[in-house]
């Protein structure tokens, strides 16, 4: 899916938001991996502040998000903090991704994985193993299926900043191990009323593991998306650190 008029209310509603905390996390597993420089993708990037402080971090960083309006908020903070000669913006839908080279790391936050419907999300994996070099990692998040059953639910809730107002309103399909979010963004300035509907999947953490093996990730770690620790029954967000083997022929060679 790609947010549209959200996107730029996008970085208000989310407040609450710990980029520090997530950037320190996923800056350390790059590090831990030997991986310090180099070109890295984010997946589903939207308005780019991991993005950036990964650029500032000194990464070669590729934004890719299938919203026009999420990009144009990436390039505006770009520009403010000099930082367009680390950056490349592309919009792709992250199931059709065509880089220019391979990587040596991607990164996804924020459940832009939940947002695959489950007879596409393999390929969204194969993807994102296609363009990575051998050794490389992959560290993206996930909502859980509790969060989308316990939390999301059939809840509604309000979110307001001086600009707008946002409704997000939710309905679990059980059946079809889903949740549609249906968003109404009032925009309180130009007295303009906007709607996005979209659908998050619930996947199980152990599903995901095997697919991750399946294109040749060895998954290393799941752990609570929000706190970082140990992953738990009641865990709303689960982050996978996974890193890509070396074939058979790579470890004759030496590498």
């Amino acid at each position: 899916m790609a947010y549209n008029e959200f996107a730029y209310f996008y970085d208000e509603f989310n407040g609450e938001a710990d980029y520090e905390a997530l950037f320190g996390y996923i800056h350390a597993k790059l590090q831990q991996a030997g991986i310090q420089d180099g070109i890295v993708a984010d997946l589903g990037c939207g308005t780019g502040d991991l993005t950036l402080m990964l650029a500032q971090a000194g990464y070669d960083m590729i934004g890719v998000d299938q919203s026009e309006e999420m990009l144009s908020v990436v390039r505006d903070k770009a520009d403010q903090l000099e930082m367009g000669d680390r950056l490349l913006l592309l919009q792709q839908d992250i199931l059709e991704l065509d880089l220019y080279g391979t990587i040596r790391a991607v990164v996804s936050t924020f459940d832009t994985y939940n947002h695959i419907p489950p007879d596409r999300f393999e390929t969204a994996i194969r993807k994102a193993a296609f363009f990575m070099e051998e050794g490389g990692l992959f560290v993206f998040d996930m909502n859980t299926p509790y969060k989308h059953r316990e939390v999301l639910g059939e809840n509604r809730y309000e979110i307001e900043t001086p600009e707008a107002r946002c409704l997000w309103q939710n309905h679990y399909d059980e059946e079809n191990g889903r949740v549609e979010i249906l968003l109404t963004i009032e925009n309180m300035e130009e007295q303009e009323t906007y709607h996005e509907d979209f659908y998050e999947y619930s996947y199980e953490p152990g599903y995901v593991k095997k697919v991750l093996e399946q294109y040749g990730f060895q998954c290393q770690e799941m752990a609570d998306g929000e706190d970082f620790g140990p992953l738990r029954e009641k865990s709303q967000r689960v982050i996978f650190t996974a890193r890509k083997q070396y074939t058979q022929e790579s470890d004759q060679n030496g590498k």
